[in-house]
């Protein structure tokens, strides 16, 4: 019989492994589509998935690397929970609702546990707090930016922070899958490769479907 430890490991394997197609098909297809529609909302799912498993398996053995996973899994289901309630704030003067800044407030906590975390690794001689230092402080600059925007009422691109976000989240899943696969011991190479590929492209997104790209609103 499985233990709870056994059952929450396989789903999350599971989930994350639909997320990487789900999110790999949502990102190729025609946005606004329906298949970018449908593969959207199954990454998004799966995701969620991912970040609630990792839960159990915190708690029925807390150590260390479990630990940092558990703060990994709160910043990474941020960049996809922010990007799935900007559809919610299409419209001018849509304001944020509790989930959004409970959402930001708890990105911002665990973001900066991880970096402060990181940065006492590094001061330690420890290489892999270069990792944790850089997740935390993107997380960090991310939701902060996020309650300064939602304190001061201030519209934003929908679409852009859309896109980006989500790309970033899947980023994250595709991080994963590197780390699992380079072996018992990850190296920083591993975690980071994905983050200096992805944020190009975020920043391809961004420029395309800003107010002044050539996709501007096309969707």
């Amino acid at each position: 019989m499985e233990t709870v430890e056994g059952v929450a490991l396989w789903v999350h394997v599971a989930a994350g492994a639909l997320a990487l197609v789900a999110g790999g098909l949502a990102l190729a297809t025609e946005k606004g589509g329906q298949r970018h529609v449908r593969a959207g909302r199954v990454y998004v799912g799966s995701m969620a998935v991912v970040v609630a498993t990792v839960v159990p398996l915190f708690a029925v053995d807390p150590t260390t690397f479990r630990t940092f996973l558990l703060l990994v899994a709160v910043f990474s289901g941020y960049f996809v929970l922010s990007g799935y309630r900007a559809l919610a704030r299409k419209r001018p003067g849509d304001a944020p609702e509790a989930v959004d800044w409970g959402g930001a407030v708890v990105a911002v906590a665990a973001s900066l546990a991880l970096g402060g975390w990181g940065a006492g690794l590094l001061a330690g001689g420890d290489p892999f707090g270069v990792v944790m230092a850089v997740f935390g402080t993107i997380g960090a600059l991310v939701g902060a930016a996020d309650l300064r925007a939602f304190r001061a009422g201030a519209d934003r691109l929908w679409l852009v922070d859309h896109l980006s976000r989500m790309v970033a989240g899947y980023v994250a899943t595709v991080t994963a899958v590197a780390v699992v696969n380079a072996g018992p011991v990850p190296s920083v190479v591993a975690w980071l490769a994905p983050t200096a590929v992805g944020v190009p492209l975020i920043w391809y997104w961004q420029a395309a479907y800003g107010d002044a790209g050539p996709l501007a609103g096309r969707v």
